[in-house]
């Protein structure tokens, strides 16, 4: 069964090495690096995301720290009291590749184990705390240990907490890769552009954007491009696809239906482009074929040219 889980964002910080810029809202693939964070914990229960409020691609909810940038602590606070969760996935707003497997192997590594969380290291294997699954009963006492400690939460380093966690450590370094500077953007846009990389993201981009949330079989849909540009005509491409997601749509819009639909209309392009290649010309009786010439009795006829069909002339 899926695990229950609060998703917590962070959002705020001033980006002082990009200029003061608007961070989460930078887009990488046409969509902001917030969305796409909240597209790869779309499975919670509850989101709570810590920034001002903003337009996003899904419903979430909004804290804000006290006080407004008071740092990683203060914002994992705030957004603690709108969870109810035994799990809490906690992110920040800047990874353009965390995506919900990643999310899921989190959550399933730290169910089967003891620890009080599980977080993601990068290349260098450096701790990535804010790509991380942890248990909220360990995060609320250790928060109120330092507020106790400290009489404030606000300025303290989160490795002030994660220091006195029981921590599993798995590497992601694709998955773990946040975007800080300017040259990091631009390395996030130029991999996802990449051709292993491009048709997945230009996928999850376009669902995104139109709402759809649907495990896309893109072979399958490219396979009867495919078919219906070669059987047919080029431009029945892009037409029978959209055909086939109208078609899946009226018939409930799962997986299921879009299997079902690409494989009738695969059928029916294979069906017509073997009509291309099979003599049309009706057999004829026994008794109407010329036995041994041509229709002058002047011997056979010259062979036809290689790939000509019998019936041309």
């Amino acid at each position: 069964m899926p695990l229950a889980y609060d998703a917590l964002v962070l959002a705020g910080g001033g980006a002082r090495r990009l200029g003061g810029a608007d961070k989460p809202g930078v887009r990488v693939g046409g969509r902001s690096l917030l969305d796409r964070v909240l597209a790869a914990c779309s499975g919670a229960r509850t989101t709570v995301v810590v920034a001002g409020p903003r337009p996003t691609s899904r419903p979430v909810f909004w804290a804000r720290e006290e006080p407004p940038g008071g740092g990683p602590l203060a914002a994992l606070d705030a957004g603690l009291r709108l969870s109810t969760a035994e799990y809490a996935v906690l992110l920040s707003a800047d990874l353009p590749f965390l995506d919900g497997p990643t999310v899921e192997e989190l959550l399933i590594t730290l169910r089967t184990s003891t620890a009080d969380g599980v977080l993601l290291t990068d290349a260098d294997g450096r701790d990535q705390p804010l790509v991380a699954a942890y248990r909220t009963a360990a995060l609320r006492r250790g928060l109120a240990v330092l507020a106790e400690r400290h009489g404030t939460l606000a300025g303290l380093p989160l490795r002030r907490l994660t220091g006195s966690l029981d921590l599993t450590r798995i590497l992601g370094p694709v998955a773990s890769f946040d975007c800080d500077t300017w040259d990091d953007i631009a390395a996030a846009r130029a991999r996802i552009r990449e051709h292993g990389h491009v048709l997945d993201e230009w996928i999850s981009a376009v669902k995104g954007e139109l709402g759809i949330d649907l495990d896309v079989d893109t072979g399958v849909l490219l396979d009867l491009a495919r078919d219906a540009a070669h059987g047919v005509a080029r431009p029945a491409a892009p037409l029978t696809t959209f055909l086939v997601g109208y078609a899946a749509a009226r018939a409930g819009g799962d997986r299921e239906a879009v299997a079902e639909a690409a494989r009738k209309a695969v059928a029916l392009a294979t069906r017509w482009a073997e009509e291309d290649t099979t003599d049309a010309a009706p057999a004829q009786p026994a008794d109407k074929q010329p036995a041994a010439g041509t229709a002058s009795g002047e011997g056979p006829g010259p062979a036809p040219a290689p790939g000509t069909r019998p019936d041309a002339e």
